[in-house]
């Protein structure tokens, strides 16, 4: 446990930023889940309409530092190849 007060101030700030990295890694996580598995399943339009959203969720991620800006950047592309490649 912390002992000196700058020790607890920062144990409760990564406690609270624990907390948003966490529904930060969940969003993202489950936007692209949900659109790898339809590329698996063959569903080309329904990826297409979910691509925005998880845009939209890895963006947010870069913007409060949570993810790297590259890492969001080639996320986004291997997505939407992995849809142009549906027939």
């Amino acid at each position: 446990m912390p002992i000196t007060s700058s020790a607890k101030k920062a144990l409760r700030a990564s406690k609270k930023k624990r907390v948003y990295n966490i529904a930060h890694r969940d969003a993202v996580s489950v936007a692209v889940k949900q659109i790898r598995k339809l590329v698996a399943a063959g569903k080309k339009a329904e990826a297409m309409k979910l691509l925005p959203k998880a845009y939209k969720e890895l963006d947010k991620s870069a913007k409060v530092g949570f993810i790297k800006k590259n890492a969001v950047s080639r996320t986004k592309s291997r997505l939407s190849a992995a849809i142009k490649k549906i027939k």
